[in-house]
């Protein structure tokens, strides 16, 4: 019965210095809060640019929405219908306005030297609030 030889061959190689293993990653735990894009759990924001750490981090947010004036689909089609019917009182459909806000509210996250912006798109003052209650939300587990 033979056992191969442990020693290299050549008796003048430096045998190679063992790698220490790298520490496994420590789960951060379950998303507490999405905010657009970025996934915040008790101690890491996860960003599609990488992962920001959640203690110590300041968080900022913007709004930037207006609203339009548009004309709706259904005063068009009664306008063109009507047409046939009342040429003069028909072009009145076209008059209608309606009010469509729209916009977007600007998240950033920092720590130290990384920062991260989310735009997230919003179409009323319900949605800008439920962001602004996000963002306040995990501003106090960062103060933890």
């Amino acid at each position: 019965m033979t056992f191969p030889d442990s020693t290299p061959s050549d008796p003048w190689s430096v045998p190679a210095p063992e790698q220490p293993l790298a520490p496994e990653p420590v789960a951060p735990g379950p998303v507490i809060a999405q905010i657009g894009d970025m996934a915040v759990t008790s101690t890491v924001v996860h960003t599609p640019a990488g992962d920001i750490p959640l203690a110590g981090s300041t968080w900022t947010v913007n709004d930037y929405w207006h609203n339009e004036q548009k004309i709706p689909p259904w005063a068009i089609v009664a306008a063109i219908v009507g047409f046939c019917v009342l040429t003069v009182f028909s072009l009145l459909f076209l008059l209608v306005k309606v009010t469509v806000p729209r916009g977007t509210v600007q998240v950033t996250v920092t720590n130290a030297t990384r920062q991260y912006v989310a735009r997230i798109p919003v179409t009323d003052q319900s949605q800008v609030t439920y962001v602004h209650q996000q963002v306040n939300y995990v501003r106090s587990l960062a103060a933890l």
